[in-house]
């Protein structure tokens, strides 16, 4: 099978060498593209420089940042319009909260769905060193999207996913309006309302130890507001169609 990963990086200079060297000892037929908003810690070059080498292995560079959503969205028709053909495309996090040895069970499962996210909620998930907080926050914002969507799945803010290389192709990426992690909600629905086949696998979510976090209220937010108005503009752009 072969895969296609998108790593969207901001200040990742502590964490990207590693984390492409982990994935890399799984084996598998795969590209790996590295999306970096010019992080100023040199995320970008130290890629570049550390596998010059390796022809599956490539970096995007964008002028600034721009927020995790437009970065996967790019990585998306990047690996889309390259002359190869995938089975299917991953997105993942830089910072090692995403388990590359889960990727095994996503590869296990896809043959049956058309997209399969990496859920915290599943019974056999695990979540490590969140505070309480946050705990409750992700789980208010997944009820809330969850209230608005009604996608039958239970985690839709992680960024841990699966998608058939065709199923991307049909995705309307200029519809999608915000940059930040509510493209994780945009994208999800699109597929949702076109009938698409989606599927969770257990996870194990680990909080950065390493770097700090790229997520901002003013992003919290944003992802509120546009999930409110996301169901209603996508159910009307679908039946004009």
């Amino acid at each position: 099978m072969k895969i296609a990963i998108v790593i969207p990086t901001f200040n990742e200079a502590k964490n990207i060498v590693d984390l492409i060297g982990e994935l890399l000892e799984l084996n598998l037929d795969m590209d790996i593209l590295v999306v970096d908003d010019n992080s100023p810690d040199g995320t970008a070059e130290i890629a570049k420089k550390s596998f010059k080498k390796n022809e599956n292995i490539f970096v995007l560079l964008r002028q600034n940042k721009r927020g995790r959503g437009s970065a996967c969205i790019d990585g998306f028709k990047y690996f889309l319009s390259n002359g190869k053909r995938y089975d299917c495309i991953f997105e993942m996090d830089a910072d090692f909260s995403h388990d590359p040895k889960d990727i095994s069970l996503f590869l296990e499962k896809i043959p049956k769905y058309d997209m399969l996210i990496g859920s915290r909620y599943l019974q056999k998930s695990k979540i490590i060193n969140w505070s309480l907080n946050r705990r409750a926050f992700s789980k208010l914002a997944n009820f809330y999207a969850g209230l608005l969507l009604r996608i039958p799945i239970t985690d839709y803010t992680n960024g841990y996913r699966c998608y058939r290389y065709n199923v991307l192709k049909n995705v309307d990426f200029n519809f999608v309006k915000e940059s930040g992690y509510i493209v994780l909600a945009e994208i999800a629905y699109q597929i949702f309302l076109k009938a698409y086949n989606i599927g969770e696998v257990p996870t194990l979510f680990i909080n950065r130890k390493r770097g700090i976090s790229n997520l901002n209220f003013r992003e919290i937010w944003q992802a509120f507001k546009r999930i409110t108005v996301l169901r209603f503009e996508l159910l009307k752009n679908q039946f004009e169609n």
